[in-house]
């Protein structure tokens, strides 16, 4: 990776573009004192940097960026790939004005295949496995477990995790409900499981009209070979795909796949709400609100959103968009040699697939606006309550979970704007103090998520809560001097009965009395929430880590399995549970386990 700037004080476009290389890579258009006001990706970089000072027509948000570039600075890649990396880093570390940022594009999920010789089909969000299919993005969890649901009683593929398929010795219930074939037991043969698969894959890939005809002529084949049991298979698969094909509300005829983007501006508020249409089914729609779109329209906040979305997923055949066809079409080229179609409504089933989004991203506009101004309400009712100068804009929650000083954790959670930003939360496992001592474990998880403010890392909060009273606030307010950061604001949540809302107390670290809000409060609501999420977040990290620790010191009290052989044994049986379990036998055939080890094994465990 190579950067090359452009250091001129009075950018002047002509002669840098004329050195500019045609790799890919990324490019940031600086301002006035190096301030970064945009941070692109492009698979050449020439033509597209290019593009901006070249092209006499220019949105008004673009045009106001462009009008105070300065100099831009390039940085060429070594594929596409890598570009995409680079500018989704600088964008968060730089937070340029005029950069548009959606929602990350990852809590996408999608169905997977797994690559075993007899697949899973599963629900999966995250990073692809090697040797796995997938298919989607899906709008939405629900629509995924719908087609699982449906492909389960289809084509009874297995859904059970690796380390139960490979250890049961009987079918489990899914099988005698004809919700899986049985191919751990051997029930099914590896070719017959394999056509199974393909066939789902055609479905998920929109090809359902085309796997109907094929069961079709395996039904009729059947018949002729007096073959009745599978034929009745057949048809009961073919039913099922029709009924699902058939019960949509709205159905194009035929299995195609088209994504309708709708970007609605109303009420100060921009939305893109995807539609997703596979195989001819509407799966459903996910709206979506950028941040730094202050001074974004319709036809730039569409852009951008596809930009980042189709830089991480696939495009379908074609995309309807209401704005911007041309800025689609274009964005969609620096993405991909062979990009969709992009094209406005024209036909009925295409107008009605826009009225549809468009109407979504309307009523997810307007429940977000009483969102947001419940949210407001709330932080100003808080700001009166612990008499700050503004509304607390970034709050940070902490809490402590253990079982009689066993396995404590320490978990912080963070709101910001009066909405939970749950892909800040941080838990902390902390060790080396006296078991049970919560103000020692509150201390280090202070001491290790603030130090790093301290050294001028990491966001600065405008108020701090405490999951405890007096004690836990002041060992709180010790760490923060010694840090440097008393003088952010930070209040105690001293629990009432039970965790009933309205019994609280809040605890100020000063000589202030405790201040008891009463349950119809807004602030108190407030803070309740973020503190019962704080105590969620720790106690589920507690459990955890206490599950993980009894499981490997019952096995280590066992004379005679170290290491190796727990591992051995745990990764044989999925877990203790399956471990406790298996049978002498099914011990006895887990790698340097022999007959007498597996009877102390099965005998301690009981």
């Amino acid at each position: 990776m190579s950067t090359t700037p452009a250091p001129t004080p009075a950018f002047d476009a002509k002669p840098f573009l004329r050195t500019l290389t045609e790799e890919p890579g990324v490019y940031r258009m600086i301002g006035a004192e190096d301030k970064v006001l945009y941070v692109g990706k492009a698979k050449n970089l020439k033509r597209r940097v290019s593009s901006y000072f070249q092209r006499t027509q220019l949105s008004p948000r673009i045009a106001m960026m462009v009008a105070q570039v300065q100099r831009v600075d390039v940085t060429a890649t070594r594929s596409e790939a890598e570009a995409l990396i680079l500018e989704n880093n600088l964008i968060k570390s730089l937070a340029p004005r005029y950069n548009i940022l959606f929602r990350d594009d990852k809590s996408y999920p999608y169905i997977e295949l797994s690559g075993d010789e007899f697949p899973q089909l599963a629900y999966h969000r995250g990073a692809f496995a090697k040797g796995a299919r997938y298919f989607g993005p899906f709008p939405n969890a629900w629509a995924v477990r719908e087609s699982i649901h449906l492909l389960q009683k289809t084509f009874q593929l297995r859904t059970c995790e690796n380390s139960v398929f490979q250890n049961r010795s009987r079918p489990c219930l899914l099988q005698q409900i004809k919700r899986c074939t049985g191919p751990c037991v051997g029930l099914i043969s590896k070719e017959d499981y394999a056509a199974d698969v393909r066939l789902a894959a055609r479905f998920l890939d929109g090809h359902g009209s085309d796997v109907i005809e094929d069961l079709t002529a395996r039904m009729q084949a059947a018949s002729e070979n007096l073959a009745f049991e599978q034929a009745a298979a057949c048809r009961d698969q073919i039913r099922a795909l029709q009924a699902v094909l058939h019960r949509q509300f709205v159905d194009s005829g035929k299995d195609e796949d088209v994504d309708i983007l709708a970007a609605v501006e109303e009420d100060g508020m921009l939305c893109v709400n995807i539609a997703m249409v596979r195989g001819g089914r509407h799966l459903g729609d996910r709206p979506q609100f950028p941040s730094g779109a202050a001074v974004c329209g319709a036809e730039d906040g569409l852009v951008a959103f596809v930009e980042q979305h189709y830089g991480q997923h696939p495009m379908p055949a074609r995309i309807l968009v209401n704005v911007a066809v041309e800025g689609v079409r274009e964005a969609l080229a620096e993405i991909s040699d062979k990009p969709a179609a992009v094209v406005a409504p024209r036909f009925a089933v295409d107008r009605g697939w826009m009225e549809m989004a468009d109407k979504n991203a309307r009523l997810a506009i307007q429940a977000r606006a009483r969102d947001t101004g419940r949210a407001e309400q709330r932080l100003e009712a808080l700001r009166e309550a612990l008499d700050l100068v503004d509304p607390p804009q970034r709050i940070e929650c902490f809490d402590i979970s253990h079982t009689m000083g066993e396995a404590t954790v320490a978990s912080c959670v963070v709101c910001v704007d009066g909405q939970m930003k749950h892909g800040e939360y941080r838990r902390y496992n902390i060790t080396g103090i006296t078991p049970g001592d919560d103000f020692a474990a509150m201390r280090q998880a202070l001491e290790r998520r603030y130090g790093k403010v301290a050294a001028g890392e990491g966001l600065r909060p405008d108020l701090i809560l405490i999951d405890g009273g007096k004690g836990q606030v002041s060992a709180a307010l010790d760490i923060l001097a010694e840090l440097g950061l008393e003088d952010i604001a930070m209040i105690g949540v001293a629990k009432g009965e039970g965790r009933k809302v309205g019994l609280e107390t809040l605890i100020f670290p000063d000589e202030r009395e405790g201040l008891a809000l009463g349950g119809g409060h807004a602030a108190l609501h407030l803070v309740a929430e973020i503190r019962d999420e704080a105590h969620r977040f720790a106690i589920t990290g507690h459990r955890a880590r206490r599950a993980k620790t009894r499981v490997g010191s019952k096995l280590e009290d066992i004379p005679g399995v170290g290491p190796t052989r727990r591992r051995n044994l745990l990764a044989t049986f999925g877990g203790l549970d399956g471990v406790r379990a298996a049978t002498v036998e099914d011990l006895c055939r887990v790698e340097g386990i022999n007959r007498k080890l597996a009877e102390q094994i099965h005998q301690a465990l009981r």
